[in-house]
């Protein structure tokens, strides 16, 4: 994993490789938010 990680440093540079890292891990906690409004719209909506 550390070998791929300093290869496409090497190859695209720190900021973009960076700013690729950071753009994955919050895509999976916005994925995870979402799921959570939804299943909060429900309880919501089951509530009335």
């Amino acid at each position: 994993m550390m070998d791929n990680f300093i290869e496409l440093i090497g190859n695209f540079g720190f900021p973009i490789v960076v700013s690729a890292f950071l753009l994955i891990r919050i895509e999976n906690r916005l994925n995870k938010i979402n799921q959570n409004l939804i299943d909060l719209m429900k309880l919501i909506v089951r509530e009335k």
